[in-house]
C-alpha cells in the first residue's frame, strides 16, 4: 500500500513541500514542491489545508490520575502534600475496572491532542491491581497508538518513612518477579515496535536502593529503557541529603543509574556540575512544564541539558498536576516557561517541537520514530487552522504552538489513520465520557 500525503500547507521536515509517501507503514520519499512520486499510488490524501508534523511522543505520564483532575483535597498544594492527600483516594478506590478507564481516557486525550507514542509511568499496585500494565497493553493495543509501558514500583510505605500508604506498595521480590514477567510477555525492541517495556521505580523516596539495582540488571539482560522521578522538587533533595547523605544524582550514580538506558522525570534542581554528568552519562530527561507551573516546583534547564548531552523530551506528567493530557498543549506551555527561564530569542517553538519528537524519541531509545525522514515509521499529525485562534496567522508550524492548538484532524501511527475528523476511529468518545465520569465521582465521594 503506497499513500501520497500531497502538497501539505506546512510540514515540519525538510524538502518536503510537495509531500509524503508512505509505503507499508514506513516514510519511503519526501518530496519537494511541485514533484510527484516516483511509481504509481494507491491512495492520495490532499493535505493541502493542513500543517502536518511528526506524531508527538509523550515521556511521562501517569494515567490513572484521570480520575482526580482538580481534586478538592489536593488542589493549591506543592507535590509532597499533594501527593500526601491523593496517596489515600487513590489506594480506595483504584481498581482494575476505574484504572481501565483512567487508562482508555488518558491515551484517548493523547491520540487526539496529535500524540502517537505514549509512555506511562505505574506504580501504584494495590490489592486486586496486580495486572495493571497488562491492562494498559490491551488499551493500548485497541486504540492503536505506540505506548512503553512501565512497569513502575514503590516497596517504602510510611511505615519504612517513605510517603505513600502500606496498601499501595509491593515487596521487592514481587515487584522484581512481576518486571520480568511483562519484560517476556510484552516487550519488543524490533523498528517499528507498538509495545515496548521500561522499569520505573517511583522515586528515591519511595523505593530500596536493591530495588534500583536489581532494575538495572533486569534492563541489561532485556535491553530495556529505566525510569524514574528525579530532581523535581526541594523536598527531594532535603529528603537525600537526610536519608543518603548525599543529592539525588549522588544517589542515582550509587545505584548504577547513570547510564544511556535511563531517562529521568522533570530533572529542575540540578547544579552545574549534576547537568555535566548527566550529560557526560547521555541520560535522558522529561520536561514536564505543565505540571512542574501546577505544582509550583520550578523551571527545568532544558538549554544546559541539551547542551551537556542529555536527551530533552517532553511530558504533560499525571492528569492530576496537569488536569489534561493534551500533549500539544504542553508544547505552548514549554515555550512560554523556557522564554521566562531563557529569553524569546533563545527557545523557539521548533526547539519544543524537537523535545516533544526527535528528543522524547531518544529518552524512550526509538530511532524510528520522532522525525518526518525516510526510513522512520509512518507516525503523523495533521492539524487545520480553520479556527477563530488562528485567524490572521502568518507562519502555520509556529501558529500551531503561539495560538494554542489543542487538537488535530487526523493522526496516523504507521501509515494507518487513527484519528479522521478529529475523532478516534476506534473509540464512542460520549460513551466513554459517561463512563469515565461515572468513575471518577467515586473519587469524591470518598471525601
Amino acid at each position: 500500500m503506497r499513500t501520497w500525503i500531497k502538497t501539505p500547507l506546512a510540514v515540519l521536515a525538510e524538502n518536503a513541500a510537495g509531500g509524503i509517501v508512505i509505503e507499508d507503514g514506513r516514510i519511503t520519499e519526501l518530496l519537494p514542491s511541485g514533484a510527484t512520486p516516483s511509481s504509481p499510488v494507491d491512495e492520495t490524501f490532499d493535505a493541502s489545508s493542513h500543517v502536518v508534523i511528526p506524531g508527538l511522543v509523550n515521556t511521562h505520564h501517569h494515567f490513572f490520575q484521570t480520575l482526580t483532575r482538580a481534586h478538592p483535597s489536593a488542589i493549591n498544594k506543592e507535590l509532597f502534600p499533594w501527593l500526601e492527600a491523593l496517596y489515600p483516594i487513590w489506594a480506595r478506590n483504584v481498581t482494575p475496572e476505574t484504572f481501565r478507564l483512567g487508562t482508555r481516557l488518558a491515551l484517548t486525550e493523547l491520540l487526539m491532542s496529535g500524540c502517537t507514542t505514549a509512555a506511562d509511568h505505574h506504580y501504584l499496585f494495590p490489592q486486586g491491581l496486580e495486572n495493571a500494565i497488562d491492562i494498559q497493553v490491551e488499551e493500548a493495543t485497541r486504540l492503536g497508538i505506540r505506548m512503553t509501558v512501565t512497569r513502575g514500583s514503590m516497596n517504602l510505605s510510611r511505615k519504612d518513612g517513605g510517603l505513600p500508604p502500606d496498601s499501595v506498595v509491593q515487596d521487592e521480590d514481587t515487584i522484581l518477579a512481576d518486571c520480568e514477567r511483562v519484560l517476556s510477555r510484552y516487550h519488543d525492541a524490533s523498528e517499528g515496535a507498538q509495545i515496548q517495556v521500561a522499569l520505573a521505580p517511583c522515586a528515591p523516596f519511595t523505593v530500596t536502593k536493591r530495588l534500583m539495582r536489581e532494575s538495572v540488571s533486569l534492563a541489561e539482560r532485556f535491553d530495556c529503557r529505566l525510569h524514574t522521578h528525579l530532581g523535581e522538587t526541594v523536598d527531594e533533595d532535603d529528603y537525600c541529603l537526610h536519608n543518603f547523605q548525599c543529592r539525588p544524582v549522588d544517589y542515582l550514580e550509587e545505584c548504577g543509574w547513570l547510564n544511556e538506558r535511563v531517562w529521568l522525570a522533570h530533572g529542575i534542581h540540578f547544579t552545574d556540575d549534576e547537568i555535566k554528568r548527566l550529560g557526560h552519562a547521555c541520560v535522558g530527561v522529561c520536561h514536564c512544564p505543565t505540571s512542574n507551573m501546577t505544582l509550583a516546583s520550578g523551571q527545568c534547564r532544558t538549554k544546559e541539558l541539551e547542551a551537556a548531552g542529555s536527551p530533552v523530551g517532553l511530558g504533560v506528567d499525571g492528569s492530576a498536576s496537569n488536569d489534561n493530557s493534551n500533549l500539544m498543549e504542553s508544547l505552548r506551555h514549554a515555550l512560554m516557561i523556557n522564554r521566562l527561564t531563557y529569553d524569546a530569542a533563545s527557545v523557539t517553538h521548533f526547539d519544543t517541537y524537537r523535545w516533544a519528537t526527535e528528543g522524547s524519541a531518544r529518552c524512550l531509545g526509538r530511532k524510528d520514530i520522532g522525525a518526518i525522514e525516510i526510513g522512520r515509521q509512518a507516525d503523523l499529525a495533521f492539524y487545520t487552522l480553520d479556527e477563530l485562534r488562528f485567524s490572521g496567522s502568518g507562519d502555520p508550524l509556529a501558529a500551531l504552538i503561539l495560538c494554542g492548538a489543542h487538537t488535530a484532524d487526523r493522526v496516523m501511527v504507521g501509515g494507518d489513520w487513527k484519528v479522521v475528523d478529529a475523532t478516534p476511529v476506534h473509540m464512542d468518545i460520549a460513551r466513554l465520557r459517561h463512563e469515565h465520569g461515572e468513575a471518577a465521582r467515586r473519587f469524591l465521594d470518598a471525601l
